[in-house]
């Protein structure tokens, strides 16, 4: 099977074949949650306020890093209606089924990763004629936990809540690969956009060693391998500097306080936690490197707006990052379960940085282009434009 990798003009997009319509977005967390799958999600649906007549976004009324917090009902953002509903269970898989009450009016519904409103909008699709989407945003494979489990429930439940849907993107050829092989006619390969403004030249202008890595304290981002290869480059030389940014996730922040004590790396490491993005950007300027040991992602946005900010990413190979890594020539891979040998990759991309004379940080930033929303938006419009024929 081939992917179709449509590439839009740059120029503006045309007058908007969605006048009168009504889209409703389904996520599990949204604002104000930061994440990977929030941003995106975010990104989106500012766009689609001029094009569509009205846009709403349905998702959960508690953040699952504040589970005691309610939020409001209702509210806006962007010019987007949000509506809040209860959920129970696991963060894994919240049961919310009051969304059916949240999509009278709907013209088109997208529903955002593969969890339990994907599942239950199918399951309750006949009882509607609105044509439905789906972007998987990696699935559930994002650690190799339950792997057989995953596997099992992939090729049943999904597979079947998979043929109610007009069109399902992927965010990634991983993730395209991966759905293929249970919806080949329903597929498409729509890499994230990415916002390329947000962090953009952010980095140190003069090479300077310091490391960022940005994202939840979740298991899948090995945070503890990456301390472990911080460890090693500390005893090489002192002068490294490792910042975090993040929100508590799997681990607490006092987890990783914990695993940075345990190293001795109190003053080589610096935690940020539930940092805004002015304060990401000011911790940028003391950075000229992006490092991250997941061992599973998506698509790998962080990396983009690594780039973007003018960082050169040293990275763990996974299957998101790799397929990034042929794209950007100035992104390294590394594997940190070899701490020694992550150290040395650090170091070797450091010294290409000196070497370049800032030229590699300009390259950096002119590569990030190729993930800009004009792309994204373009390729979103033509995929429902396809589900609503």
């Amino acid at each position: 099977m081939t992917i179709d990798r449509v590439l839009p003009d740059a120029a503006d997009l045309a007058p908007s074949p969605f006048s009168g319509r009504t889209i409703v977005h389904v996520v599990r967390q949204f604002y104000p949650m930061v994440g990977g799958l929030e941003d995106f999600v975010r990104n989106l649906v500012r766009r689609q306020t001029d094009r569509f007549d009205r846009v709403r976004v349905v998702t959960l009324d508690r953040l699952f890093i504040e589970p005691d917090k309610h939020l409001p009902q209702r509210d806006t953002l962007d010019g987007v209606e949000i509506c809040r509903i209860p959920f129970r269970g696991s963060p894994r898989y919240p049961l919310a089924p009051s969304v059916l009450s949240q999509l009278q009016g709907a013209d088109i519904i997208h529903v955002h990763a593969i969890d339990f409103f994907f599942d239950f909008l199918a399951l309750t699709s006949l009882a509607r004629r609105t044509p439905m989407v789906t972007t998987t945003h990696g699935g559930f494979f994002h650690t190799a936990s339950y792997r057989q489990l995953k596997s099992l429930w992939f090729n049943s439940v999904t597979r079947t809540s998979a043929s109610r849907y007009k069109g399902i993107a992927c965010c990634s050829e991983s993730d395209f690969a991966r759905f293929a092989t249970i919806a080949p006619t329903r597929v498409r390969l729509i890499e994230n956009g990415a916002d390329l403004e947000k962090f953009g030249s952010a980095s140190a202008e003069r090479p300077g060693k310091g490391l960022i890595t940005i994202g939840r304290f979740s298991h899948n981002k090995r945070l503890d391998l990456l301390l472990d290869m911080m460890q090693q480059l500390v005893r090489r030389d002192p002068d490294w500097r490792l910042h975090i940014a993040g929100s508590a996730s799997d681990w607490s922040e006092a987890d990783i306080r914990q695993m940075i004590d345990v190293r001795g790396l109190g003053s080589s490491v610096i935690l940020h936690v539930g940092p805004s993005n002015t304060q990401i950007r000011e911790i940028m300027q003391q950075c000229s490197l992006f490092a991250s040991a997941s061992e599973y992602e998506g698509f790998g946005i962080a990396l983009i707006e690594a780039l973007s900010a003018g960082l050169v990413p040293v990275v763990e190979p996974n299957a998101a990052f790799q397929s990034l890594a042929q794209k950007h020539a100035m992104v390294r891979l590394a594997r940190f379960a070899d701490p020694a040998a992550a150290a040395g990759s650090v170091q070797a991309a450091y010294a290409a940085l000196e070497g370049e004379g800032g030229g590699l940080r300009v390259a950096a930033i002119a590569s990030s282009g190729q993930h800009g929303w004009a792309q994204t938006a373009k390729l979103y419009e033509d995929f429902y434009r396809t589900a609503l024929a």
